[in-house]
């Protein structure tokens, strides 16, 4: 039975990943930051039926909290043959209008906590003969985006840290992918207005944005022996959002 650690596995696409691979039979462990809410989902999915999942609480940002992760990590299940590094957060606005603490903040939990997973996991995976790391970027850190500077900068350093992590670690057996979906029906998104979302539907060649679920498919291919040569990239899962050349019907 495979073995995989989810970060921000308590909502959105992390909760839809946490389900799915749970009912493909893999250990999971889940982390969050919120105590209370990790709790309680363990809870319930071991009431569903699914015994083989724990949770971790765990601030990302943190190299004392997910050295403590790793520690726990290995008491729990001995090991771990993937890492799904989702945990993230967003935060709008134009450069010079963005907060110091604001931009600390996106880097800390989007960018800084793929590093620190990698510290403290990666040497586990090169003894123990390889693994699969797979990280949430967003399309918005391909392209760019109206009052996304921090997002975009920080989405960036994830499209282009793959790529280094999969050149460095492909001779020890591990993979390193990202997933990049543009808008998704996460809560977050979700609390938007009606109308931002209608919008977000219409500009979409699908007519529709993605869904949770659809991500935590992609996320659970690239972790999987199923994507066994896929190493280095971005997968976009955007219904073709960002295929357009911009010019108009002609």
């Amino acid at each position: 039975m495979k073995r995989v650690l989810i970060t921000g596995g308590t909502s959105g696409m992390g909760l839809s990943a946490t389900k799915l691979f749970l009912e493909k039979g893999w250990k999971v462990i889940v982390v969050d930051i919120n105590k209370e809410k990790g709790n309680k989902l363990i809870k319930e999915l071991k009431e569903k039926g699914f015994n083989e999942v724990y949770f971790c609480k765990c601030d990302v940002s943190k190299d004392e909290d997910v050295k403590a992760l790793f520690n726990y990590t290995m008491d729990i299940l001995g090991g771990i043959d993937s890492i799904i590094n989702n945990a993230g957060i967003w935060t709008g606005g134009m450069l010079h209008e963005t907060k110091e603490d604001a931009w600390d903040k996106i880097f800390d939990v989007d960018v800084k906590s793929i590093y620190l997973t990698s510290k403290y996991f990666i040497p586990y995976m090169i003894e123990n003969g390889g693994g699969s790391i797979v990280n949430t970027a967003s399309v918005s850190g391909m392209y760019g985006d109206y009052d996304m500077a921090a997002y975009n900068a920080a989405k960036g350093a994830v499209v282009n840290l793959v790529k280094a992590m999969a050149l460095d670690y492909g001779k020890y057996n591990i993979r390193v992918n990202n997933v990049c979906p543009s808008a998704c029906k996460t809560p977050m998104f979700l609390a938007n207005p009606k109308e931002v979302i209608n919008e977000f539907n219409n500009k979409n060649p699908l007519k529709r944005i993605c869904t949770p679920l659809e991500v935590a498919k992609a996320m659970y291919f690239l972790a999987s022996d199923e994507s066994s040569s896929c190493n280095g990239i971005n997968l976009e899962i955007t219904g073709g959002l960002n295929i357009h050349t911009g010019q108009p019907v002609q």
